[in-house]
């Protein structure tokens, strides 16, 4: 199974929170009573999110965290790679990618193409989308050529 872990699944939820209200700071503490999360989770959270440039933090009486850029601006796949680090399947789907077998696996280059078709579609999945309260329509098609195994098998 593929899955997030729960600090990247609650920094969405956080910045989904910030999102919506996006015009004045919000204190750690407030945004853990919002999203009913305990406080050093989300305060973790919000210094990974400041780290990966997705927040700015603003101190003071009036401060606290707010939205580096529009959420229209803020892909899926950044908050992903802000907690996770790049979004690949495998090892040598991405950039720094390393492997043992690559040069015997014979999977890698489609690998790479999986990997790249789930990132442009997390590319296109923006915060904006995330903190609508309704379901959002994804697109019904991924962004990647099809491949007929058969033929490829044939060769």
């Amino acid at each position: 199974m593929l899955k997030l872990s729960r600090l990247t699944d609650y920094a969405a939820v956080i910045m989904a929170q910030i999102a919506r209200h996006p015009d004045h700071p919000h204190a750690a503490a407030e945004l853990a009573g919002a999203v009913n999360l305990p406080y050093p989770t989300v305060s973790k959270t919000l210094k990974m999110l400041v780290k990966a440039d997705l927040l700015v933090s603003q101190r003071g009486a009036q401060g606290g965290y707010l939205l580096a850029r529009p959420a229209s601006a803020i892909s899926a796949s950044d908050i992903i790679s802000a907690m996770e680090g790049p979004v690949a399947m495998t090892e040598c789907s991405h950039a720094d990618g390393d492997c043992d077998l690559m040069a015997t696996c014979g999977v890698a280059d489609n690998w790479q193409r999986v990997s790249q078709a789930i990132r442009t579609f997390l590319d296109g999945v923006t915060l904006a989308h995330l903190a609508q309260t309704t379901p959002i329509k994804l697109p019904v098609h991924l962004p990647i050529q099809t491949v007929t195994l058969a033929a490829e098998a044939s060769r």
